[in-house]
């Protein structure tokens, strides 16, 4: 931690000395005069939010305020996301979906105050990462902004951008690490393309953001954060940045034109069924409409990455059954603010139906709950002694991975039976003494996924807690059959699936979902509770016991009166 602090002052004091020396030395830099393109902003836009706004409710980060003709910058933020979305600008978007006259000048009007209160100099607002939002959200509305205003405007908003540029020019001499500093890049990138004059900046932009882009994309496309929504946001940006290379006949970086091609075909490894995301080290809820987008850029449209071995994700697909699962050690550093303890955590999908999950993040909720999203416990996971596989702790105000597995090993094939994948992590080997082994084998019809999870001890121990816990989709209803023994899953589409222990006892336990798009959702998990000092090794199954039909929805009860009717055991 001392480490970390030091570095980064260093950093900020370098930022600090490189941005006196510039304003002491101004010879070289070009003042922009006029906006030459406007990149596209490929995020979703909602015309209905422009009506919202202009009645005086800004909604953000999942909070609403009603600013009551104030300006939406003189009102309390409700919380620092909500703040950090305000000063971002990204609601832009939604006034130029709108389309309209009134749209276009309460944009203007919020952008006018912003200039000229300088508004910029708030905490939140000169935030690197914000800053960078800002930025690319100037650049790509600017039709929306300049459309009938007048010269004055016109030269301010220029002067305005021209200096925003500038400042994280500098900031980017400082201590600006991980995501954040890959953000501001692009953004300055954009400027430099933007704006005229600026062929210099272009320049040492485009060879700034290739290195860190090499750095931070895995050769299997993977970010170094291991966060797929990452990849997603990246993406969103890198497009609209290699479109607007071409629009001013330039040719982009290669370092931006390779991690596109590696991202892509990486981002379909963690594609389920119905297009969503598995849920691993801060993935939330899937946007279908950006998905959708993304896919269109799509040039390749191949398989997916079956095994990403820099980044620690593996993916196993049979029939209709898709697993992904985890089996990486967590990130260091300033990319691990966002990292899970969900080691040798996997997701199981059949067809457009989820069926064991992981509880994914809460970005926006409160950060007790964040925390707890985090842990080992919020994933289908071994569990050992109520212990995260990895621990948190606040670096530079940040909850960061400060300890967990280092040595994780994994291998995948494609046997006689089915694709199978074996891991294991040293997670908790520190505190209990314990290493943690699953093997996960998916039968080639994807009928049948079959699994093992062992605790290897160092020594001797009386008593050694252990839960093995496997979180459902919400849309999933799990019922107790054989005495608690067995489980019986019906699935929306009318697919039943059982699930059973070896004849351990199986509980059903509360959960809670956080990746739905209509927000928090209750749900279920089966866990299986075991002692892993006498028991050091458990096996399991989910076998569909019955294909989906037209009678979707029917009851679990319905499901085992059927079979027992025709003859066969309720687990069968």
């Amino acid at each position: 931690m001392a480490q970390a602090a030091i570095g980064r002052a260093a950093r900020r004091t370098r930022g600090q000395l490189i941005g006196a020396t510039r304003k002491l030395w101004p010879f070289g830099r070009s003042t922009p005069t006029r906006l030459l393109f406007a990149p596209h902003d490929l995020r979703t836009a909602d015309p209905t939010t422009a009506g919202d706004v202009y009645a005086g409710y800004y909604s953000f980060a999942g909070r609403t305020l009603r600013s009551h003709g104030e300006s939406p910058f003189d009102v309390e933020p409700p919380s620092e996301a909500w703040a950090e979305a305000l000063y971002g600008f990204g609601w832009l978007r939604h006034m130029r979906a709108a389309d309209t006259a009134i749209a276009r000048a309460n944009a203007r009007s919020l952008v006018e105050d912003f200039i000229a209160r300088r508004r910029d100099r708030h905490d939140i607002a000169r935030r690197p990462a914000v800053a960078a939002r800002r930025l690319i959200a100037f650049l790509s509305h600017s039709p929306l902004l300049l459309e009938g205003a007048d010269h004055a405007f016109y030269e301010r908003f220029l002067r305005h951008v021209a200096r925003l540029a500038d400042r994280l020019s500098l900031a980017l001499a400082g201590a600006v690490e991980g995501a954040d500093r890959l953000n501001a890049l692009i953004a300055v990138t954009l400027a430099g393309i933007c704006l005229d004059g600026q062929d210099a900046r272009r320049r040492r932009a485009e060879t700034m953001l290739s290195d860190e882009l090499d750095e931070q994309i895995l050769p299997d496309g993977g970010h170094l954060s291991r966060n797929p929504r990452m990849l997603v946001e990246l993406l969103l940006d890198l497009l609209p940045l290699r479109e607007t290379f071409a629009a001013r006949g330039l040719e982009p970086p290669r370092g931006v034109l390779t991690a596109i091609e590696r991202m892509m075909p990486h981002l379909r490894l963690f594609r389920h069924g119905d297009g969503s995301l598995a849920l691993f080290n801060g993935m939330g809820t899937t946007a279908p409409d950006l998905m959708a987008t993304l896919a269109a850029y799509d040039d390749a449209r191949g398989r997916p990455t079956e095994h990403a071995a820099y980044s620690g994700y593996s993916r196993l697909s049979a029939g209709r059954s898709v697993v992904v699962a985890d089996a990486g050690a967590p990130p260091h550093g300033a990319y691990s603010i966002e990292a899970h303890a969900g080691c040798l955590a996997f997701e199981f999908s059949s067809g457009a139906q989820r069926i064991i999950v992981n509880c994914g993040a809460s970005r926006f909720g409160p950060p007790e709950l964040r925390l707890a999203a985090r842990s080992t416990a919020a994933h289908s996971a071994l569990v050992l002694d109520d212990r995260s596989s990895a621990n948190f702790g606040m670096v530079l105000g940040e909850m960061r991975i400060v300890s967990g597995p280092r040595d994780v090993r994994v291998a995948r094939q494609d046997g006689a039976e089915g694709p199978e994948w074996v891991a294991s992590h040293d997670g908790y080997r520190r505190s209990l003494g314990a290493v943690h082994s699953r093997r996960l084998l998916l039968a080639h019809d994807g009928a049948t996924l079959s699994g093992e999870d062992e605790v290897a001890l160092g020594g001797p121990r009386e008593a050694l807690p252990a839960a093995a816990r496997f979180h459902l989709h919400p849309n999933i209803r799990a019922s107790l059959v054989r005495e608690g023994s067995g489980a019986l899953l019906a699935l929306a589409s009318g697919e039943v699936w059982s699930f059973e222990a070896g004849g351990l006892p199986i509980v059903i336990e509360e959960s809670l979902f956080l990746a739905a798009s209509d927000g928090r959702r209750r749900t279920e998990q089966l866990v299986v509770a075991f002692d892993a000092a006498t028991t050091p090794r458990i096996a399991w199954r989910l076998s569909r016991i019955s294909a989906a039909n037209p009678r979707a929805g029917k009851t679990v009860a319905a499901a085992i009166a059927e079979r027992e009717t025709a003859g066969h055991a309720p687990d069968a």
